[in-house]
């Protein structure tokens, strides 16, 4: 049985998010981990954008957008339910403001900007996320969702430029909520350390057995 290929890195949080959707999904493909300072020509092939994650369906079609491809595997299989825990708003908010603010406080020297200015704009965007979690344990209520893996990984990033500054910030509902996810199974199978792809490779199946 031929499966679907996801080109993806271990670290990306658009890829992290896409991963999280397929293990959701029970839906297993063939993982391929890239080293993005060689991406492999399949993958340039499959999608000349160059960006990870790739889903290369059985049929040649590629679906090259993170959140396309957590669509499709939740339509694939949705077993938790979290195609009912969307919300398109918060994850539009994470993708585009929110992630302007993230690239530009970890990377400051590289956009040649003030990074604290850049950490406070992505602080106060997540002011309304943290006042949501602090009346439920994720975006959606009493179980995660869709939108809750969409983001996380996000906000695992900003975390992680500084988490001492990060701890000491007054963002109960979003610590709490980060400390979950990072301390779930689903982080710990997402994560696994994986060598990169070759070409000849056995298939390395996602999820594991």
């Amino acid at each position: 049985m031929t499966l679907p290929v996801l080109y993806s890195f271990r670290r990306c949080p658009y890829a992290m998010r896409a991963r999280l959707a397929v293990l959701a999904s029970g839906v297993r493909v063939e993982w391929r981990e890239v080293v993005l300072r060689a991406k492999p020509a399949a993958m340039l092939a499959a999608s000349p954008k160059a960006t990870v994650p790739v889903l290369v369906l059985p049929d040649g079609y590629v679906i090259d957008q993170s959140l396309a491809i957590m669509r499709w595997a939740l339509a694939q299989g949705d077993p938790a339910g979290w195609l009912r825990c969307d919300d398109p708003a918060a994850v539009a908010a994470n993708d585009g403001a929110f992630k302007h603010h993230l690239d530009r406080y970890k990377y400051a020297d590289r956009y040649g900007v003030d990074a604290v200015v850049h950490r406070q704009a992505a602080l106060d965007l997540l002011a309304p996320v943290d006042d949501r979690l602090r009346g439920a344990p994720h975006l959606g209520g009493d179980r995660p969702g869709l939108a809750d893996a969409a983001i996380l990984p996000f906000v695992r990033q900003f975390a992680g430029v500084d988490p001492a500054w990060f701890g000491a910030q007054a963002l109960a509902g979003v610590q709490g909520w980060l400390a979950r996810f990072v301390a779930s199974d689903a982080f710990a199978r997402i994560m696994v350390r994986v060598p990169p792809w070759q070409p000849g490779d056995a298939p390395r199946l996602f999820p594991a057995d």
